[in-house]
């Protein structure tokens, strides 16, 4: 499974902003997640999205960003951005159906796309 994000870039505090990742290679009914690591931080899941479209979300991104799906690309709206959103985002793959918001049960990662928000 191939995965590559595209879309990130600097924007401001409150911006709006989407990232995209495309996979190839994958079986559809795979969960998908974004994740994002910030400098001196570890990695943490922000959103996830199940084969049938449950969609779950860290509590520091409810209310601010969607994610969703097609059949081999996965977005993440990002709204009211703060600077603490600032970090690289993953999207991730993991063989199953349903969502979890651990690294480790994910098998594939993309390259990341850097995020930045400016005060």
């Amino acid at each position: 499974v191939e995965l590559v994000e595209s879309g990130g870039g600097s924007v401001r505090a409150g911006d709006s902003m989407r990232i995209s990742c495309v996979a190839t290679g994958g079986d559809n009914t795979d969960a998908m997640a974004w994740f994002r690591q910030a400098p001196g931080k570890e990695r943490e899941f922000v959103a996830g999205i199940s084969y049938r479209g449950g969609q779950y979300y860290a509590d520091s991104v409810k209310g601010r960003f969607t994610i969703s799906r097609d059949i081999t690309t996965i977005y993440l709206q990002m709204s009211r951005l703060k600077p603490e959103d600032t970090a690289v985002y993953y999207c991730a793959v993991r063989p199953y159906e349903n969502v979890v918001p651990t690294t480790y049960t994910y098998a594939h990662w993309g390259q990341g796309t850097q995020v930045t928000v400016s005060s």
